[in-house]
């Protein structure tokens, strides 16, 4: 076990809910077809695209930082996943900056969205 798992369940414990199965409810979310193709998008605005491409196609996937994932995201998809999971921000933006390029790269394997 990593040490970011060991944080994300001490962190569970703390907040007395799955973080695990709240995360990866909202990552499938985030990995529909339209929704990669409107991260890439949002990605390219931010100046962030080679990132994000860097999940999808074959090879290392570059790391994303808690800050850079909301501005991939952009603001209002952010709050709707900290409505949805009931995660604050500071919590759900770390957490997504570790799963999301690994969930995404193994959502395209064959390079495409």
């Amino acid at each position: 076990m990593s040490v970011f798992d060991n944080l994300v369940d001490k962190v569970s414990s703390a907040l007395g809910v799955d973080l695990h199965e709240k995360l990866s409810a909202q990552i499938q979310t985030l990995l529909q077809p339209e929704m990669i193709q409107n991260i890439v998008a949002k990605a390219d605005e931010a100046g962030l695209g080679d990132k994000v491409r860097s999940w999808i196609g074959k090879g290392d996937n570059l790391p994303v930082t808690p800050d850079e994932i909301r501005q991939i995201l952009g603001n209002s998809e952010v709050q709707a996943l900290v409505s949805r999971t009931g995660l604050p921000a500071e919590t759900l933006l770390p957490a997504l900056s570790h799963f999301l390029p690994q969930a995404v790269d193994k959502k395209t394997p064959e390079g495409e969205a």
